[in-house]
């Protein structure tokens, strides 16, 4: 923890040198995303707390780390002793970033931020928020000025992702967009997600840990598409298929340049959820601006048929590999030689063997007993627990093929459950299949079904932190907006085509966690006279622990969705194993009888 407070001393001295009284640092980069490259690490740079989400306040006397329910346990064991305080988002307790500033600040004091690290929409209400106290919020590239050794951005080549598993050429997709700019009255789009950029474009690349994006930005204009990259990072294959497409290259931070030099007839669109403040105040401000989110959100998320196809083949390609890790792992438990990282490795090798297997699609959560818990616990060698038939052993995973992205969570108990582990791990099933089974009508947006997942548990007085739901891209991001099931509001209704989770837990802090998650896919259920309703089709495939569920907790239509699936499972995996494994997944899908 030294050397967290000397990085902290050190960005106080620099604040003082430049008349800022307090730093915010929020855990993304330039483009908002969500995984970042080790270039734009600034948060865990200056503060040691590696969860996804979370942003860091330095002052000059008091510092802070705001992070969500998923990473408190975690927060709390990486930040003690560093300086920072953990602050615990949603608790009563907790003063959001602005009142904290407020309460340390006096009007007239100034706070840094890197605009470039910041949403239009952001900043904005940052801006607006802190001057209640008479607080100014400037831009002021602070952590560039003291992290010295900062990695280098990723210099990695890309490739081209054929329209033979994206369904769609690049030009396809760009008529798709300019039709959609054409709805909306503009005729010039500023992009900066990744995955937007790599889905429009059919790129992917390694930039990013788990996520196949390219680092760039891109402009796109009436009669011309612009990608911004480093040109280290193209290839004569890639520059050929670009300008096959129609597309021009220039170099990455080219874009602010660009922007500046728009026509000013120009009406541009823009996501100011996305967009960070740098590049907008790059826009000339002749130029009539919209603030609306990306039309290729929406046009991402909506998979076509090959796309639809492929996360299918994906599916099974993923239980082959779960069906022989976790045979595996019934047959070396006894050794007592396992640990949280190991079992990890072992997943990893039996998804490598699968065709077209690209990698993970996010760090693997393994965790056993209390490790369980902790919602995003992340293993290391010092922190492995070794598994043991005495508790119970979450293992949250995912893969990343040219077919499509996995997202499986699976809890299992390594020897003879408690009434209590079956009861809460049965809760969990019921608000799953709840969920699962839902009819609901066009229109409906997330937050209107996610009660589903949770009454069982709520009945009791139990919950989770956590969201229910989100979207998951085609061998892209597996956190992919914009829709989303979860209890906070979000505007986007479910629409046919789309892919998300659904995994509700329950967590019981250094004892246990429990979570169950399958991917489905939005299909039409039935046309009545009140319109068209849409369901949920569960395309993930493996087994569901039954040694952990308490059957007379079940409803007959329970039970028989769970024999449904697992008839399907075994019907869709079986064909690609072997006979001790077919064996082996016919005991985990047998018929449960009530």
């Amino acid at each position: 923890m030294s050397q967290i407070k000397e990085r902290v001393a050190s960005l106080r001295e620099a604040m003082r040198q430049v008349g800022v009284s307090a730093c915010i640092i929020p855990g993304t980069d330039p483009h908002a995303s969500e995984y970042i490259a080790e270039h734009w690490k600034e948060r865990v740079w200056i503060s040691g707390f590696t969860g996804s989400a979370g942003t860091a306040v330095v002052g000059l006397e008091k510092a802070g780390v705001w992070t969500d329910s998923r990473y408190f346990l975690q927060g709390a064991e990486q930040l003690e002793g560093s300086g920072f305080d953990l602050m615990k988002m949603g608790m009563p307790e907790t003063p959001d970033i602005v009142s904290w500033i407020g309460a340390q600040l006096k009007a007239g004091e100034r706070v840094g931020v890197n605009a470039q690290m910041f949403s239009v929409n952001g900043f904005a209400a940052m801006k607006a928020e802190l001057k209640i106290y008479g607080v100014e919020l400037v831009s002021v590239d602070l952590p560039a000025q003291v992290w010295t050794d900062r990695p280098e951005l990723p210099a990695d080549p890309f490739f081209v992702f054929s329209a033979e598993y994206a369904g769609k050429t690049t030009t396809e997709k760009l008529s798709l967009l300019r039709a959609e700019l054409k709805k909306a009255r503009a005729n010039t789009f500023v992009m900066s997600a990744l995955d937007d950029i790599a889905w429009l474009f059919n790129i992917r690349g390694k930039d990013v840990d788990y996520n196949p994006v390219v680092i760039s930005f891109a402009l796109i204009e009436e009669n011309k598409a612009t990608l911004f990259v480093a040109r280290e990072k193209l290839t004569d294959e890639t520059r050929a298929y670009l300008s096959s497409e129609g597309v021009e290259v220039a170099p990455y931070n080219a874009v602010y340049d660009a922007l500046k030099a728009l026509d000013q007839t120009k009406v541009v669109l823009m996501d100011g959820a996305k967009l960070n403040q740098s590049l907008f105040e790059a826009i000339p401000a002749a130029c009539a601006v919209q603030n609306a989110m990306s039309p290729v959100f929406k046009l991402k998320s909506i998979k076509n048929e090959v796309e639809m196809a492929g996360i299918r083949r994906a599916m099974i390609k993923d239980g082959v590999a779960l069906t022989r890790f976790f045979k595996w792992l019934e047959e070396n438990l006894k050794t007592g030689k396992l640990t949280e990282v190991s079992v990890d490795r072992k997943l990893y090798e039996f998804r490598s063997q699968q065709e077209n297997f690209m990698g993970e699609s996010f760090g693997t959560i393994a965790g056993f007993g209390p490790h369980g818990a902790i919602v995003h616990y992340s293993a290391t060698e010092e922190s492995a627990s070794t598994l043991k038939a005495d508790n119970i052993f979450l293992l949250d995973s995912g893969g990343q093929y040219l077919d499509g992205t996995t997202d499986i969570t699976r809890t299992v108990t390594l020897g003879t459950p408690t009434v209590q582990q079956k009861i809460d791990f049965t809760l969990v099933l019921k608000g799953h299949i709840s969920l699962t089974t839902a009819v609901f009508p066009v229109g409906t947006r997330g937050s209107q079904l996610d009660v589903l997942a949770r009454k069982a548990m709520w009945d009791l007085g139990l919950n989770y932190g956590h969201g229910t739901g989100h979207g998951v891209g085609h061998f892209l991001n597996v956190h992919e907006g914009p829709q989303s099931i979860r209890m906070e509001e979000n505007p986007v209704v479910l629409q046919e085509g789309m892919f998300m989770s659904n995994e509700p837990g329950l967590y019981r802090t250094n004892k246990y966690g429990i979570r169950t998650e399958n991917l489905v896919h939005i299909v039409p259920a039935m046309k009545t006279e009140f319109g068209q309703f849409l369901k949920f089709e569960t395309v993930t495939l493996f087994p569901i622990d039954q040694l952990l569920i308490d059957v007379e907790l079940l409803t007959d239509a329970e039970v028989e969705w769970l024999n449904a699936y697992h008839k399907k499972v075994y019907e869709l995996i079986s064909p690609k194993l072997d006979g001790d494994e077919r064996e082996w997944l016919s005991k985990k899908c047998a018929k449960i009888k009530k």
